[in-house]
């Protein structure tokens, strides 16, 4: 593998910020997060967000612009 010298080094996948893992501990680790990945990846579930929830939907405060005609005044001004 031949290596660019003008490009900076890529950034580590893992940094470990206490203690001295083994090699060992190290590729359980990556093992187990590989394996978390691709079976996400298989169910079809890459973080996907779902529809969202009626308590987080603010849409519903908005309410609809009044339509012009007979009572359109009243519509505005009166809670649905």
């Amino acid at each position: 593998m031949t290596t660019d010298p003008s490009r900076p080094p890529p950034a580590p996948f893992l940094r470990v910020v206490r203690g001295e893992p083994t090699p060992e501990e190290t590729a359980a680790l990556v093992a187990v997060l590989t394996a978390r990945a691709r079976a996400a990846r298989a169910a079809g579930d890459e973080q996907a967000p779902g529809p969202p929830s009626g308590w987080r939907d603010r849409s519903r405060l908005l309410g609809l612009p009044p339509a012009p005609g007979p009572g359109a005044w009243r519509a505005a001004y009166r809670p649905r």
